[in-house]
């Protein structure tokens, strides 16, 4: 605690000055944790003074907060380019990510740690402290600043990805907030750019990248000269029985449970079916959870390989059932994208409207892939990679007819809004579908 105000008096992060008219100071706390290293032993307890945001007014305290973030696809994007390439990815961390605001904020003396003499005072901000709403948006100003300005390109589409190229050699920058993942072909302009980033900011080098907090559960990788291992726990088993079906309970919309099946595609369709039933389990829901803990129980060994060396182009797969779920018929669509031999994005949900027919749900679920790809050739031209035509792979004639030759009939023409994506594309974009 003490090292955390030491270093906002060196690094004139606030000033105490007497509370202005009208002023509401907004209220702090003491956050405690404990940092472990790769064995899982604690190394060190660090304190952080974070600042109550929920207090903030919006057009007072605040204007702006949105920042970027790179989402678990992009990563597994870079994963794979690395292995692909054969160099190994290193991670970084920022001890404090404080930067420079508009907006004048006051906040109130630390808990336990007031000043005897001017315990009415208030604390200026001269920085976002950590809590504050706009925080994250200052940080990430201050970060890209320093990156163009030391010869960095900001990726097109992904802003949180930053390349620089000098004499063949390619240095790649991810960030994640405070969390940087960096690697190249060149070993010296690695060292260079980690030696930049300590002499700007205060950072820990934490070497090789090994674990990756980003996507909200930590992501355990093992780099190697053959590849990239990204341990998920998978298994040639079935983490759900063939054909289940309920007819009981609530459905309801499965997109907010993501998050336990960001790195565990072998269970993506299991857990997302379970859930939607949460808001009234019976017996049949808690047996096919039980299920889904018994498969990873067993299968805690296997996870995704990114190959070393391997050609690198892109291929899609989607698919779908039909009405599947008996209360509210809707469908339910599964899509994948490969880089090279790498699974990177991968999704099954539920669909938002209810298909009519076999054809209709595979159309839609094509489109859904077809967009994802789209989104990742955007992406990988940052890298220097081009692509020509991508084979999308559908498991229906009839959904490949229909994009090939959208001809409006009886059965189709109420799908025509979803055939509105094809149009900004070149004609026959679509014909790529096999």
């Amino acid at each position: 605690m003490h090292e955390e105000l030491e270093n906002f008096e060196r690094n004139h992060d606030w000033d105490l000055v007497e509370p202005p008219p009208n002023c509401h100071p907004i209220g702090t706390k003491w956050v405690f944790k404990n940092k472990q290293g790769e064995d899982g032993m604690v190394v060190r307890n660090k304190a952080r003074l974070v600042a109550h945001g929920f207090c903030q007014k919006e057009g007072i305290d605040y204007e702006e907060t949105f920042a970027h973030v790179a989402h678990l696809e992009a990563i597994r994007i870079l994963l794979a380019f690395a292995a692909s390439k054969g160099f190994k990815l290193q991670q970084m961390d920022v001890k404090s990510a404080l930067s420079r605001m508009e907006e004048k904020v006051y906040v109130r003396q630390p808990p336990d740690f007031e000043s005897a003499r001017f315990s009415d005072r208030v604390y200026k901000l001269r920085k976002a402290l950590y809590g504050l709403k706009q925080a994250p948006r200052a940080w990430h100003a201050r970060l890209k600043s320093f990156l163009l300005k030391s010869g960095f390109v900001m990726g097109s589409v992904d802003k949180t990805l930053f390349l620089l190229s000098r004499g063949g050699d390619t240095t790649i920058v991810r960030i994640y907030v405070d969390d940087i993942i960096f690697g190249g072909s060149s070993h010296a302009l690695v060292s260079s750019f980690a030696e930049q980033m300590s002499r700007e900011f205060e950072m820990s080098l934490m070497g090789e990248l090994r674990s990756s907090k980003a996507p909200k559960e930590p992501l355990s990788i093992k780099q190697s000269t053959q590849g990239t291992y990204s341990r998920i726990q998978t298994r040639h088993l079935m983490p759900m029985k063939m054909g289940r079906r309920w007819t009981e309970g609530i459905s309801r919309d499965d997109r907010l449970t993501s998050y336990p099946t960001a790195t565990r595609p072998d269970i993506r369709f299991a857990v997302c079916h379970c859930a939607r039933y949460r808001a009234s389990p019976r017996t049949s829901h808690r047996q096919a959870v039980k299920r889904i803990f018994w498969y990873l129980k067993f299968t805690p060994e296997l996870g995704l390989w990114y190959s070393s060396g391997s050609s690198l182009f892109l291929r899609g797969f989607s698919d779908a059932d039909h009405a599947c779920c008996r209360i509210d018929r809707k469908s339910t669509f599964g899509t994948c994208q490969l880089l090279g031999t790498s699974l990177v994005p991968w999704s099954s949900r539920k669909q938002a409207s209810v298909s009519l027919s076999t054809t209709e749900a595979e159309y839609i679920a094509a489109a859904s892939c077809c967009s994802q790809l789209l989104w990742m050739k955007a992406t990988l031209s940052d890298f220097g990679l081009r692509f020509g035509k991508i084979p999308l792979l559908v498991d229906s004639t009839s959904a490949i007819s229909v994009a090939k030759n959208p001809v409006l009939h009886s059965r189709t023409k109420h799908i025509d809004l979803a055939d509105i994506f094809t149009k900004p594309l070149e004609f026959g974009a679509f014909v790529r579908l096999r």
